[in-house]
């Protein structure tokens, strides 16, 4: 784990922007230093004494700096008379609209914070959050930030089994959910779900709050659950006053999205984090006061965590909520969000991005949307074909569209593009350079540097305020699975390469390559090459044993309205990848399906379709966003071996 400077400025900044080439300059020569700056942007109670410490495989910041994450978000704007400016604007696909301000937004955290102390609840005790993404959600997590209780949000797409493994692993006192949530106009009743989970054996849970949002009366138990309203009557037994927090204590439990294995719960601490997000959201992002930002994430991933709830508040601007689908009651939706709302600002997922192109621009062309000045995407690969359609033909070259990375892991952006301090010139595909304070390096799976285009794995070779120090109750996995890959360095376990410019290019999971005659191509490269037939809106690829060349390709696509499967369409996408990445990309197998299994983030899973072409059990796909997709790949695959099949049996007579 490095401690001292290392690394160059990139390429790209020689020449360009002064202020981008200083920071990042900054960063490198005094990184120490670069962070107590940024972190001095934020209230502190108290300073720290050390900037840095060290403690392999884990680290602290900050240490003995005194903060809160919730007090920073809230009251010091209330405070600087701010309090009377728009915070939050929580909508639906219902067509229901609430605005609250800084100060409304304020009062409510404090009622919700007294009203779990007057439940019991004390400093480091964990609250789990079932909820969509609604004020009563947001209102819970800043209420825990406050009385240093730690929230961990559970996505309301997931099942009881994975509830409550969630909060089995953290030991949640409290759980706190929703009866009901609606996506694409249909009723899901997590109530149901959440009653499932509390009858799981050893479940810890001990009080549950249940905001009643059907008008149908819910079964309670008595003594232990409770409504909403109920709940909130309790403040007046509890204090609303802010805990002061040390910069490492935990101010929150994430668990990962799951595309890979088990999820693993990550813990982010209260000063680190902001520092982070904070950092990311003014200098990444360019967030102001006066902007309306929408992340159409969700709570339950760290996208809502940072860019929904913490990072916008933060800053004190004004940040949406959205409950539904963007493409629901129409694809006009996310277009009439952006106009209504006079949006500025946008970060979404490339999934999204493929989702809306599939409709088309005729959409977008109903709708004013010159209100948007700059637009984020994030969670896979914003593939070129996507970000030229979004760039040029829905915002016609007006405003940047900028990719990036980033895990849960990290809090905030890692890779991107400066747009706060000036923009550089976007190269659609990569998600740009690392952001000032923060480093990175593409190395071979033993640790060897790897060169300007080379393929390797994405290594991070020293912390920053926001990386996460550690999993909740399992050190050892944190030492081995991020630090003891390649010794020293945190192990993202994303292939990357990196062009002289310090620009970083993403071919996918390094457990993902498709090793083909000796040579490895990434799925991302694969995947963006179908995407560049105007038939694709998705597509999604893994690779099948050959007794010749090691392995060969195998793609699941879904097709664009207005375009059926056939022979000749999957003559022409082979021809499509042949042509963009030559030869050596040997497709086996083209399958159409209707939809590719992903998480409820919009991250292809696939491992599952690899499990689906070696005919094996997926294993946990808890975070699946619809397990009908498994069904259909496996569908599709076994219907091209039957058609195989007969044609060899037909050849034999």
């Amino acid at each position: 784990m490095g401690e001292g400077p290392s690394g160059a400025v990139p390429a790209a900044l020689s020449g360009m922007n002064p202020l981008v080439r200083r920071r990042v300059e900054e960063g490198l020569e005094d990184w120490e230093a670069f962070w107590a700056r940024e972190a001095r942007r934020l209230p502190w109670f108290r300073l720290w004494d050390r900037v840095f410490q060290p403690d392999p495989p884990s680290f602290r910041w900050f240490v003995g700096g005194l903060t809160n994450l919730a007090y920073n978000a809230l009251d010091v704007h209330v405070d600087r008379d701010w309090g009377g400016h728009a915070a939050l604007i929580a909508l639906n696909e219902r067509g229901e609209r609430q605005v609250f301000t800084y100060a409304q937004l304020w009062h409510r955290v404090r009622q919700v914070a007294a009203a779990l102390r007057g439940l019991g609840l004390q400093r480091g005790d964990r609250v789990a959050i079932y909820m969509p993404t609604i004020p009563e959600a947001i209102c819970t997590m800043l209420a825990c930030a406050r009385i240093g209780a730690i929230h961990m949000v559970v996505f309301a797409g997931f099942g009881s089994a994975a509830l409550a493994q969630r909060i089995q692993l953290a030991g949640a006192r409290v759980l706190v959910t929703a009866d009901v949530t609606w996506r694409k106009g249909r009723e899901v009743n997590l109530w149901d779900l959440a009653r499932e989970a509390l009858a799981s054996p050893g479940c810890p849970v001990e009080r549950v709050v249940v905001l009643a949002r059907s008008g149908r009366d819910l079964p309670l138990v008595p003594g232990r659950d409770m409504t909403w309203d109920q709940f909130l009557s309790l403040a007046a037994d509890g204090s609303p006053e802010v805990e002061v927090m040390e910069a490492n204590e935990p101010a929150f439990i994430l668990a990962t999205s799951g595309t890979t294995a088990q999820p693993k719960l990550v813990v982010h601490s209260q000063g680190p984090y902001q520092v982070g997000v904070y950092n990311a959201a003014t200098m990444g992002f360019g967030l102001r006061p006066g902007d309306v930002w929408w992340s159409t994430s969700d709570i339950g991933w760290i996208v809502g965590h940072g860019y929904i709830v913490y990072g916008p508040l933060l800053v004190g601007c004004t940040t949406i909520a959205y409950e539904g689908a963007l493409d629901y009651p129409g694809p006009e939706t996310f277009y009439r969000i952006l106009e209504e709302n006079r949006v500025t600002g946008v970060f979404t997922a490339p999934t999204a991005v493929r989702m809306l192109m599939a409709y088309g621009t005729e959409p977008a062309r109903r709708f004013d949307l010159r209100s948007v000045e700059r637009v984020f995407c994030a969670g896979e690969v914003l593939n070129p074909p996507a970000w030229d359609w979004l760039q040029n033909q829905v915002f016609g070259g007006r405003v940047p569209v900028i990719d990036h990375w980033w895990q849960t892991e990290t809090g905030a952006p890692v890779i991107g593009n400066p747009y706060g301090i000036g923009l550089l010139p976007i190269k659609p595909g990569s998600a740009g350079i690392a952001l000032p304070g923060r480093q990175v390096e593409v190395r071979t799976p033993e640790g060897d540097p790897c060169g300007p285009g080379e393929k390797g794995v994405l290594v991070i070779p020293r912390p920053f305020p926001g990386l996460a120090a550690g999993l909740w109750g399992d050190p050892e996995r944190y030492a081995n699975d991020y630090w003891g890959r390649i010794p020293g360095l945190y192990f993202t376990g994303d292939a990357a390469t990196m062009d002289e410019d310090g620009y970083v290019w993403f071919s996918g999971r390094s457990d993902e390559l498709i090793k083909i005659a000796g040579h490895r191509i990434g799925t991302i490269e694969v995947e963006t090459a179908f995407l560049r037939h105007p038939a694709v809106a998705e597509a999604g690829v893994t690779a099948r044993p050959d007794p010749v060349r090691g392995e060969v390709i195998v793609a699941f696509i879904v097709l664009k309205k207005g375009h059926e499967p056939s022979a000749a369409l999957r003559d022409e996408l082979v021809a499509t990848v042949r042509h963009h990445l030559g030869p050596v990309a040997v497709i086996g197998n083209v399958h159409f399906v209707p939809m590719l299994p992903k998480t409820r983030s919009g991250k292809i899973m696939r491992r599952v379709l690899k499990a689906v072409v070696l005919d094996r059990d997926p294993g946990d796909i808890s975070t699946i966003e619809d397990e009908g997709a498994v069904e259909q790949a496996r569908q599709a695959w076994q219907a091209m071996q039957a058609s195989i099949g007969a044609e060899a049996e037909a050849a034999g007579r």
